[in-house]
């Protein structure tokens, strides 16, 4: 079956992560928190941000601002925001293939709000992408079956004739139980290259 929906991750492969260790181990340090309490609150609120059920603010306040301190609210997701860094050249691939025309380019991701909406603004991919599948409105994340239901049924799309673009093996092989044709991230000449594999080539 040929393709007609191109499926994206957002991080890990159109740029950074979010809000993954990496980031959260930076704040940790930048701003002087104990590392083991946060750690330990952390996994509480996680799922919950993810899936649009807690604020970032409650978020906020359940891991880092239990108590008081020398910094505030603002200047602590501002510094969550600056850790958000677009990857030029995957972007370029995917806007490449969305001026074609000949597939519908969506996102299936994993975010909570806030920092979802400042990274599509941030990272141009409003222009891209004509949906955005992301756990945080559709309540559920990957790789749980039902975000790819989801994703599928409201794109209208059919899950032989589709492609998931991720970088984590969990969520490759979630999409691919799903009976969709997956792609692990690796590089954006990696992407290329997998894709054309498909007959996906702008």
């Amino acid at each position: 079956m040929s393709i007609g929906h191109i499926f994206f991750d957002i991080g890990g492969v159109l740029g950074t992560n979010a809000w993954d260790r990496e980031q959260r181990a930076a704040a940790v340090a930048a701003f002087g928190l104990d590392a083991g309490e946060f750690a330990e609150r952390h996994p509480e609120a996680a799922a919950a941000l993810e899936t649009g059920r807690m604020s970032l603010g409650d978020y906020l306040r359940q891991t880092v601002f239990y108590r008081p301190r020398s910094f505030t609210p603002p200047e602590f997701s501002a510094f969550m925001r600056e850790q958000s860094q677009p990857w030029p050249a995957t972007i370029a691939v995917a806007r490449a293939l969305a001026g074609t025309g000949r597939w519908r380019m969506a996102v299936i991701n994993n975010e909570s709000e806030e920092l979802n909406v400042y990274r599509l603004r941030h990272f141009g991919l409003t222009d891209i992408f004509a949906a955005f599948y992301s756990s945080c409105w559709l309540r559920v994340a990957k790789p749980a079956p039902r975000i790819f239901e989801l994703a599928l049924a409201m794109s209208q799309a059919v899950a032989a004739g589709s492609v998931m673009v991720d970088d984590r093996p969990r969520n490759v092989d979630a999409a691919r139980a799903h009976g969709m044709q997956a792609i692990l991230f690796t590089t954006a000449d990696q992407l290329r290259a997998d894709l054309a594999a498909l007959g996906v080539a702008p």
